[in-house]
C-alpha cells in the first residue's frame, strides 16, 4: 500500500518535469501535504503559484486525496532540512546542524558536510578535527545553516586594514586620532 506522500509524488513529479523545476521534498504532516520545489538558480514566485494550481488540478481529478487536505507549495528556502540520503549529499560543502537520537554520544554536531552517501554523512567539525562520520538512522533533524554575510551598517566607519596600520597592536578606524606626522627636517633646523 501507498503512502499519501507516495501517491502525491506520482502526481507532482509531471508537474515538475513540465515547469523545469526538482522536488527537494514531499512531506504528509497531519493535514498538510507539503511539495518543496527547487531549481538550481532558484525558483520564482510565480514558478511556485503555476505548480500549486496544477498540482491542486491534478489533486482533485485523482480524488482519492482527502478534502480536508490543506496543499503547501513552496521552496525549501535558504535553511533548508536535511531528511533523505540525496538531501545530505546535496548538501556536501554546506554548513549544517544536526540531531542525533538519544543513546548517541554528543548529540548536536554542527559542521560542514564533507561526505554523504546511502547510509551516512560525514561533517567537518569547526575546529579543524577529523569531522564525524554518522549513520543516517541515528539523525532525528538536520538543516543547513545559511551563513550571512556580514557587512557594516551604512553610516559606519569601517576598520582600517591591519597593512594600512603603523605598529598599532589594535584595529583603528577612521575616527580614531591619526599619528603625527614626522616632522619635516627643514622645519625643525629651522626652530632649533
Amino acid at each position: 500500500m501507498s503512502t499519501t506522500a507516495d501517491r502525491l509524488a506520482r502526481l507532482v513529479t509531471p508537474v515538475a518535469d513540465d515547469l523545469g523545476v526538482t522536488v527537494y521534498d514531499i512531506e504528509d504532516s497531519s493535514s498538510t501535504l507539503r511539495v518543496l520545489l527547487d531549481r538550481p538558480d532558484g525558483i520564482d514566485v510565480d514558478t511556485l503559484a503555476d505548480a500549486s494550481r496544477r498540482i491542486s488540478r491534478a489533486m482533485d481529478e485523482d480524488g482519492s486525496f482527502a478534502s480536508a487536505a490543506v496543499l503547501e507549495v513552496s521552496s525549501p528556502g535558504l535553511e533548508r532540512k536535511l531528511r533523505t540520503a540525496a538531501h545530505f549529499l546535496g548538501a556536501v560543502g554546506e554548513q549544517v546542524k544536526i540531531k542525533l537520537a538519544p543513546g548517541v554520544a554528543d548529540r548536536r554536531i554542527d559542521g560542514v558536510v564533507a561526505a554523504a552517501d546511502d547510509r551516512t554523512v560525514t561533517v567537518a567539525t569547526p575546529d579543524g578535527g577529523p569531522g564525524r562520520t554518522l549513520l543516517l538512522a541515528d539523525i532525528t533533524s538536520a538543516h543547513t545553516v545559511y551563513v550571512w554575510e556580514t557587512t557594516p551598517k551604512p553610516g559606519t566607519k569601517r576598520t582600517v586594514p591591519a597593512s594600512n596600520r603603523s605598529g598599532d597592536a589594535r584595529p583603528r578606524s577612521d575616527s580614531d586620532p591619526q599619528p603625527a606626522e614626522p616632522a619635516d627636517p627643514a622645519e625643525t633646523e629651522a626652530t632649533a
